[in-house]
């Protein structure tokens, strides 16, 4: 009995330490990150542009998104004007949906879209040629660049692309079809990341002349399509200084 002892004691004296190491590791996964949804009401939220019927709503704990007529955004309304931050949260489409997030987004004054800046795409699998998990340009003014799922992308300072393969990226097949799926994008001066469930999924870097990039902005979930329907939930932020 003695000796059964003192291995369960030794035994526990070597595994704590690695028990302990794996929390402080999933500790720092998420250290800095801020809940911006607190599961049961839109406090926080603005829906854009405002119509009478409402397309969004707080389901069960997730912000469920109701696609009617036009494009909808819901905004984090308590800072529009974010600048260098990461952002996480888990997505759904119960059925086939197109959707995303805009980042540094402002009101276009060129008129040509309601809203400029860059876009994560996201969307039921199958939505289109490697769309899912991709970067959008919506930048009225300057070249609408498509930075596809598995892309690389350098922006020069003359606005000319150059792609190369992203190691390790994500495919289709990470995806949960009709289940939930993470996505962390990380933006920081000039570089912007794309993550699906933990593996990259599209980035670039810009060098255009300061004037033409966009610095600063909101946050705006986005309903795509009229009848389509997806779901948000576990949504945190880290503002990066």
């Amino acid at each position: 009995m003695r000796n059964t002892l003192s291995i369960l004691t030794t035994l526990s004296v070597l595994l704590l330490p690695a028990t302990l190491h794996g929390e402080e590791d999933a500790g720092k996964a998420d250290h800095g990150f801020v809940s911006i949804f607190d599961g049961k009401t839109l406090d926080g939220w603005e829906e854009m542009p405002s119509v009478e019927k409402k397309a969004w709503s707080v389901v069960d704990g997730m912000i469920v998104g109701e696609g009617d007529k036009g494009r909808g955004y819901l905004v984090y309304s308590k800072d529009k004007n974010l600048a260098d931050f990461e952002l996480k949260f888990l997505y759904r489409f119960p059925g086939k949906g197109n959707s995303g997030v805009n980042i540094r987004a402002r009101v276009d004054k060129t008129g040509r879209r309601k809203f400029e800046g860059y876009h994560a795409d996201i969307g039921h699998v199958g939505i289109g040629g490697k769309v899912l998990g991709a970067w959008d340009f919506h930048t009225p003014g300057r070249r609408e660049h498509r930075c596809f799922r598995g892309d690389s992308l350098v922006i020069d300072k003359d606005d000319k692309p150059v792609i190369t393969p992203l190691k390790g990226a994500v495919t289709a097949d990470d995806i949960n079809k009709g289940g939930w799926n993470e996505l962390h994008i990380i933006i920081k001066g000039n570089r912007f990341q794309f993550f699906l469930n933990g593996k990259p999924s599209a980035e670039f870097v810009e060098h255009l002349p300061q004037e033409k990039r966009l610095h600063s902005g909101m946050i705006q979930l986005q309903l795509h399509d009229p009848g389509m329907i997806v779901h948000y939930k576990d949504i945190r932020l880290k503002v990066l200084k």
